[in-house]
């Protein structure tokens, strides 16, 4: 299986590269969205429990932990895709993370912190966006005020999301719109 990478752009790792595997459709979030999604971030990455929902190349977990979030949890569906992220938590001699194999929304664990910050970046053609912000805020996965990043192909609207979350930023840039909400009680 031949790889691409994707690098890591800010805080203790800024500049590693992250093997991509070529073939199983996994999209990384572009260089230019995460930059502005962790500009938005910066005040509240710091000591962060977060949930890279949609794990793929890692590039959001990693982005994290690079920038100072205390654990990150990845879930991926593609057992190949999973072994890949824990060489790469191996390679950085991290030890705050947990990377395991599962379909989201389903197949989320409990948590035993509850998330700080979420990021979700499913597949654009499996429908499962919105099933899974329902999902963690139903389930009970989520902090009082969370954040929850949301990448999509078309802007959303405050009316898809539950009723307790705001969306506070939103962008589009090329093929990807992209949005931070924040959850309130």
């Amino acid at each position: 299986m031949k790889q691409g990478h994707v690098r890591i752009i800010g805080g203790a790792w800024r500049g590693r590269l992250l093997k991509v595997p070529d073939g199983l459709a996994l999209r990384p979030t572009p260089d230019r969205v995460r930059e502005t999604l962790f500009n938005w971030l910066a005040p509240v990455i710091a000591g962060a429990y977060c949930l890279d929902a949609f794990a793929g190349s890692g590039a959001l977990g990693f982005e994290a932990l690079s920038r100072g979030a205390a654990h990150v949890v990845m879930v991926e569906q593609t057992k190949a895709v999973v072994v890949l992220l824990q060489e790469t938590l191996a390679k950085l001699k991290a030890q705050n993370a947990e990377i395991y194999c599962g379909r989201v929304p389903q197949q989320l664990k409990k948590p035993s912190k509850l998330f700080d910050i979420v990021f979700l970046d499913p597949p654009y053609q499996e429908n499962l966006l919105l099933p899974t912000c329902f999902y963690l805020e139903e389930q009970g996965f989520l902090a009082k005020e969370a954040y929850i990043y949301l990448e999509t192909k078309a802007l959303l609207q405050q009316s898809d999301l539950p009723d307790n979350w705001r969306l506070v930023k939103s962008k589009k840039a090329g093929q990807v719109a992209y949005h931070l909400a924040r959850r309130l009680v």
